[in-house]
């Protein structure tokens, strides 16, 4: 009797986009309804936020700042930027960050954006690739650009931030040996919100430096 192999009654199909629909769109952001095909191959339906201003043949739509403030005698430090966000209601921390212009690099969006919102000038250090911001709801993408900042320049000891209309920034710096904590003080006292690219970037900062008896053991 010949042997048959058997049948995978769940193989699986190859996820795809099938269709996106406009429910409404702003001035800076849309709203989309994404049809596609999940692993199964059973379709479904999903809710995409998009920016409108997306621009063709960019590798992102923004960039992500981590400025880091070197002086002679001094910690080095993470510098942040404080300002009102409507969606949370209230203040956020934040690193420094802003949309790519047309023919432009993410490394020159980077210094242009950071001398923008704290009036630091400073040196790309590192490019990340183009990482996601928040898939479960949006498309957005954007660079995390590392800035070496040398505050012992003359144009970096009393920075002055260029804002555009409409911008309100309170530039804050702190120690980078001391980042989560600081960070947490700050939230108890006055309330803020935290991004999570901070947050997250201060907790590895600090899982980076902790002794290995200080990292939990494993259970199995």
């Amino acid at each position: 009797m010949e042997n048959k192999a058997p049948v995978d009654s769940h193989k699986v199909t190859k996820e795809s986009i099938l269709t996106e629909e406009l429910i409404t769109e702003g001035k800076w952001v849309k709203l989309e309804q994404t049809t596609y095909v999940d692993p199964t191959g059973k379709t479904r339906t999903w809710e995409t936020v998009k920016r409108t201003t997306r621009k063709e043949g960019l590798s992102a739509d923004g960039v992500a700042i981590i400025p880091v403030l070197q002086r002679t005698l001094h910690y080095e430090c993470i510098v942040l930027v404080k300002q009102f966000r409507p969606p949370m209601g209230g203040y956020c921390l934040e690193f420094p960050a802003g949309l790519i212009d047309d023919n432009e690099s993410p490394e020159t969006a980077a210094l242009r954006e950071l001398e923008e919102e704290t009036g630091y000038k400073g040196d790309v250090a590192e490019c990340s690739p183009a990482v996601c911001m928040d898939p479960g709801l949006s498309n957005c993408t954007t660079h995390i650009v590392t800035v070496m900042i040398n505050g012992d320049d003359a144009e970096n000891v009393r920075p002055k931030p260029k804002l555009g209309d409409g911008e309100f920034v309170e530039v804050v710096s702190l120690p980078k040996n001391d980042l989560l904590k600081r960070i947490d003080d700050l939230v108890a006292d006055e309330h803020l919100k935290v991004d999570a690219r901070v947050y997250s970037y201060a907790l590895a900062l600090k899982h980076a430096n902790a002794k290995p008896f200080e990292v939990p053991f494993l259970k199995f």
